[in-house]
């Protein structure tokens, strides 16, 4: 498929929102091609994380948050969006189909700038009962439910599960080995790269690279983001777990864009969010956690906190030109 010469200029505009997206350690894992009246939203795998995430479920999640972007954004720019996955080889993709439409105004398309992983502590004040309904609301979707979780107790307990994920990856070398290489110690690491997890964005001080390798040797231990994991997670208003009733490549990009909307939302609200992954990222404990939520064999897609908390340094992205395919 080629860029043709009569897109409108407003589809780039609609691939800067949906590069604005969530994806894991910021790894941005799409690429955009336009056509004459759709986006293509392609996976790169070369931006994979096989260690964290071995089976794509992340990378596709990612589609899925860029994907929800895009569609909010067209609709606030007077674009009707529709959206499809399908299959390549063994590969999925996304295709937003945009049709002129009035344009509707939106308090989440609103807050795509501003939509941050807010990776700091929260202060524990709780959400209202509307902001609830109006967060699980934006969270559900086609296959997907969100489990919301308020009870001092059941949070404690997630913050157990996330102790428990913390334990088994960090005492795994090749799990470091690659969060380590997406971790940007400074802003002129991270202005070079424009992706990945930059230290100011999760509130550590900046290092040259060296030294932050060395450093975290000794300081990346279980013990240690356990001390700091733990108490955030109990700290927060509320933790919301998405849950796919099918464990299909459709179903985690559609619990892409049901996150997507959710973290808009909280953003619309006043409110932070972050994810707390490691729950779901460690298989065993996966299948701990449905049993403990009653969900059966469906599985939980993604686990995030929210609560009230600091404004932090955004993650850089990536500009257009560098995600788009060449014209064929």
């Amino acid at each position: 498929m080629s860029i043709r010469r009569n897109t409108p200029a407003v589809f780039e505009t609609l691939v800067a929102d949906a590069t604005l997206a969530a994806s894991s350690h910021n790894t941005q894992p799409w690429r955009f091609e336009i056509g004459e009246n759709l986006i293509r939203i392609v996976p790169d795998f070369t931006r994979r994380c096989p260690i964290v995430d071995p089976d794509d479920h992340h990378l596709y999640v990612s589609l899925g948050c860029a994907a929800e972007n895009m569609v909010l954004a067209a609709a606030a720019k007077g674009w009707d969006a529709t959206v499809e996955v399908r299959c390549s080889g063994n590969a999925h993709f996304v295709e937003v189909m945009l049709h002129p439409g009035t344009p509707v105004a939106s308090t989440l398309a609103d807050a795509i700038p501003r939509r941050q992983c807010t990776r700091a502590p929260y202060d524990g004040r709780q959400v209202s009962v509307d902001d609830l309904v109006l967060l699980e609301r934006a969270a559900l979707g086609k296959g997907v439910i969100p489990i919301l979780i308020t009870d001092k107790y059941r949070l404690a307990t997630v913050a157990e599960f996330v102790a428990q994920g913390n334990t088994v990856q960090l005492r795994d070398p090749r799990w470091r080995k690659e969060l380590i290489a997406w971790i940007r110690f400074n802003e002129r690491e991270a202005r070079r790269t424009l992706d990945g997890l930059w230290s100011r964005a999760c509130g550590t001080p900046e290092i040259p690279r060296a030294l932050g390798e060395l450093l975290l040797r000794f300081v990346l231990t279980p013990r240690a983001q356990n001390c700091k994991d733990v108490p955030w997670t109990k700290n927060s208003a509320g933790v919301l777990v998405f849950v796919s009733d099918v464990d299909d490549v459709r179903h985690w990009i559609e619990a892409g864009r049901c996150y997507e909307r959710f973290a808009l939302q909280a953003t619309a609200l006043g409110l932070r969010n972050a994810l707390i992954n490691q729950p779901v990222e460690v298989a065993a404990l996966r299948k701990q956690l449905a049993t403990w939520l009653g969900v059966g064999s469906r599985r939980p897609d993604l686990v995030v906190r929210f609560g009230f908390g600091p404004e932090m340094p955004k993650s850089f992205r990536r500009p257009v030109t560098d995600v788009l395919l060449a014209a064929g």
